[in-house]
């Protein structure tokens, strides 16, 4: 079992290892960390750490106009760490935050549908995009 912690906001994030991360993905494999750094400045951030050590092994982003829309992107795991709940931590956070609760939700993925639909979020039109109701 790993022991990781939640932590919500832009300061506790190590771009250099969200960078990495992401450079590992299909959707955002040229991503520069001063492009990564950007994305974060007007988004709210959402990390896993290791408890013992604080390393960053797990990021996730939300951009929002903080009234009626959010778009939730970005979510990536260290593969070492995959497997031990760390993406669902990550969604529970996020979609436990009341500020989010009456806005419609979007994102888009090509592989993770199951893991979205768990936390409320249904396939929309194009298979990439999923939306969650507003109060869900």
């Amino acid at each position: 079992m790993i022991d990781f912690v939640i932590r919500a906001g832009k300061e506790h994030m190590q771009v250099a290892v969200v960078g990495e991360l992401l450079r590992a993905t299909y959707w955002a494999n040229g991503r520069s960390d001063a492009i990564v750094e950007k994305s974060m400045q007007k988004s709210d951030c959402y990390g896993a750490f290791l408890a013992e050590n604080r390393q960053q092994i797990g990021f996730a982003r939300v951009v929002t106009d903080d009234a009626t829309f959010l778009w939730v992107c970005d979510v990536v795991v260290d593969p070492r760490y995959r497997g031990h709940g760390i993406g669902k931590r990550l969604l529970e956070t996020i979609q436990s935050q009341p500020k989010y609760r009456p806005m419609l939700g979007l994102l888009a993925t090509s592989d993770a549908h199951g893991l979205y639909e768990q936390y409320g979020f249904v396939r929309s039109g194009d298979e990439r995009f999923m939306q969650k109701p507003k109060g869900v």
